[in-house]
């Protein structure tokens, strides 16, 4: 059996719909906003959670231990819904990690002009880390790498849910096409018995 075969049932055209305008509407707000109300607040308090938690790892891991926070959270998320073979719901668990990019992306591109307010202050996450790896000069790039990331991972997502729901579609498809094979293939028995039923008996050639 191949792997495709092991999915879980494809999504009922209007879950599939759903999924799609509920992605477009979130994309459309990471556009529209450099912080997305409700959801990059989620975010921001697991990233200081996980300077509390990463951080009695020691004074490196403190440092990166908020960022690795705010997908430790959405990719459990996506393992648990995984294991319970509900696909689109950790499709939607994917696209809020990779949604965790662009907001890393829009802090660390911060990182020289240091012009973000700071929760609590404090010095800047990636001012320290790019600049314990050499890197402080390479952030704009690393932010616009991690923009890229975040958009060609939201259009795959999509497109692999848009397959998995045509997988689905096309199956319903043939099984009318079979389904419509069946009954044109049993009307013309049931005719021919018919038509044998209705012949006198002893009919037939001379």
């Amino acid at each position: 059996m191949s792997w495709i075969e092991r999915l879980p049932a494809p999504p009922d055209t209007p879950a599939f719909i759903g999924f799609i305008l509920a992605s477009a509407l979130a994309a459309g707000c990471v556009l529209a906003f450099d912080f997305v109300p409700i959801i990059d607040h989620v975010n921001l308090a697991f990233h200081e959670a996980g300077h509390l938690i990463f951080g009695l790892f020691g004074e490196l891991m403190h440092w990166l231990g908020g960022t690795l926070a705010q997908f430790v959270f959405p990719i459990a998320c996506a393992v648990h819904f995984l294991r319970r073979a509900q696909l689109l719901q950790a499709a939607g668990c994917v696209l809020w990690a990779l949604e965790n990019l662009r907001y890393v992306a829009f802090y660390l591109g911060d990182a020289r002009t240091q012009a973000l307010p700071l929760v609590g202050g404090g010095q800047h996450d990636w001012a320290y880390l790019l600049g314990r790896f050499g890197l402080l000069e390479q952030d704009q790039r690393i932010a616009g790498l991690l923009v890229f990331l975040c958009w060609s991972g939201w259009i795959a997502v999509c497109a692999g849910v848009t397959w998995w729901w045509w997988q689905g579609r096309r199956a319903e498809i043939e099984a009318a096409a079979e389904r419509r094979r069946q009954a044109i293939i049993e009307a013309a028995r049931e005719r021919a018995r018919e038509s044998s039923r209705s012949e006198p008996p002893g009919a037939g050639p001379v």
